[in-house]
């Protein structure tokens, strides 16, 4: 027997409503397999738009976060569904493109009349999109990495809850570069948003090491061959920091391997330079020794949490990071997850605001933003998050990784606590 949510009928919805409200029903992020729903007025589907990058720069992520969205939507529907509802995952395609993306947004507000959207990643997309859900006032969860939500630039409908942004990312990071690879850094980053974001606040941790970015080496996120940019790189250069993204990074850092040979200045990447690649392909044996950052590490190791295995097991992708079904078809690994928590964010949210339809939308705002925590297991298999209703980000850890033998395991786990930052804005201040 699930218990019964009931919210206040007279008083408005408040993040201390919310949360006791969550504390008399259990957890706000209960442990694996507590199913909890209020009593549910209608059997229809909830409709959840997926925003997905079928085709373009981000086609290799994009095939990715839809294989994870389907297995988290079939299990929640295993589950219960939200709220006792199955969930409707309706998804469009848009080209990795942002003025195709808002144009998405659109399509699921007016034509599909979706509950809410979700799904997107690259952040000039998540740009291109944001302001229009905002318009429309569709809630909008986005699975991407950039600072663009934290930053308070976007809307009061705009939510980044199941995976970190940079700022995050690297400031915690910075500190471990700077005492075990080096102090002179030269960056290699793509020319829009989520590499800015690299640019702007890696080159302030750093410096706040005692250590300083010695070149920024910006490449449009088109570029097809790299050659010509590695010349730029200082000769006292000691550590090369890389983060490119999109269908060429495989001849990226096959290039990068071809011109420096054995010798060259300490490596460390963001995954996202080798994301769906097979660290075993050839021309990458320069890789070894190396080190990365994952925000869930690609290989399980010798001995995986039950709820890594779980979710690996579910999504199809083995203790390796490829797909069971097909060895070469190399996963996300370190972004996808982020679909599956995210997904598990909205039928918290949904569950606690009792949500029933579009006139139950501001109530599941300030039930997003009333979450604090994210307990790890099976529904946030990464790993335990805070969650900053102010500004709609999550904060989790991180992981650095050293390849050897075309192997990635895990040197370093950050605490979150090393992650955080002051927030410099507040969401929950703007109208509904």
């Amino acid at each position: 027997m699930t218990d019964k949510l009931i919210l206040p009928k007279k008083k408005g919805l408040n993040r201390r409503t919310v949360l006791k409200t969550m504390g008399m029903a259990g957890s706000a992020m209960a442990a694996p397999g507590f199913v909890r729903y209020a009593q549910a007025a209608s059997s229809s589907p909830i409709k959840i738009g997926f925003q997905v990058h079928r085709t373009g720069i981000g086609a290799a992520y994009g095939h990715w976060y839809e294989r994870v969205t389907t297995a988290a939507a079939a299990l929640i529907n295993e589950q219960g569904g939200i709220g006792g509802r199955p969930i409707e995952i309706v998804a469009e395609d848009d080209g990795t493109d942002p003025g195709r993306g808002a144009q998405v947004v659109e399509k699921f507000a007016t034509q599909y009349q979706v509950d809410v959207a979700f799904g997107t990643l690259f952040s000039h997309v998540v740009m291109g999109s944001a302001p229009r859900a905002g318009e429309l006032k569709l809630p909008y969860y986005v699975v991407s990495e950039g600072y663009h939500v934290a930053s308070g630039k976007l809307n009061r409908y705009t939510f980044q809850p199941g995976i970190t942004d940079v700022k995050s990312q690297v400031i915690s990071l910075a500190p471990w570069i700077s005492k075990n690879l080096g102090k002179k850094v030269t960056m290699i980053y793509p020319d829009f948003a989520f590499g800015y974001d690299h640019r702007d606040y890696f080159s302030a941790a750093i410096k706040g090491q005692g250590g300083e970015v010695v070149q920024l080496i910006p490449i449009p996120p088109t570029e097809s061959s790299f050659t010509r940019y590695f010349p730029q790189i200082p000769a006292g250069t000691e550590v090369i920091y890389h983060v490119m993204v999109g269908p060429a990074v495989l001849t990226f850092v096959k290039e990068l391997g071809e011109y420096f040979g054995s010798q060259h200045p300490a490596l460390f990447g963001f995954i996202d330079s080798l994301e769906a690649v097979d660290f075993k392909s050839p021309g990458l044996e320069f890789l070894d020794g190396s080190y990365l950052w994952e925000a869930y590490p690609r290989f399980a190791g010798a001995s995986p949490k039950p709820h890594d295995t779980f979710y690996r097991q579910k999504v199809g992708v083995d203790a390796y990071g490829a797909s069971t079904s097909d060895p070469a078809d190399i996963s996300t690994f370190s972004h996808m997850f982020g679909c599956w928590e995210t997904l598990y964010v909205i039928k918290a949210a949904m569950e606690a605001a009792g949500y029933q339809g579009a006139a139950d939308k501001g109530k599941l705002i300030e039930a997003t933003e009333a979450m604090t925590k994210l307990a790890e297991g099976n529904e946030h298999p990464q790993g335990e998050k805070l969650f900053n209703g102010k500004i709609h980000q999550s904060f989790g850890h991180q992981n650095i990784t050293r390849i050897k033998s075309g192997v990635a395991d895990v040197v370093y786990r950050t605490s979150i606590e090393e992650g955080l930052y002051e927030p410099e804005a507040d969401y929950t201040k703007m109208a509904l």
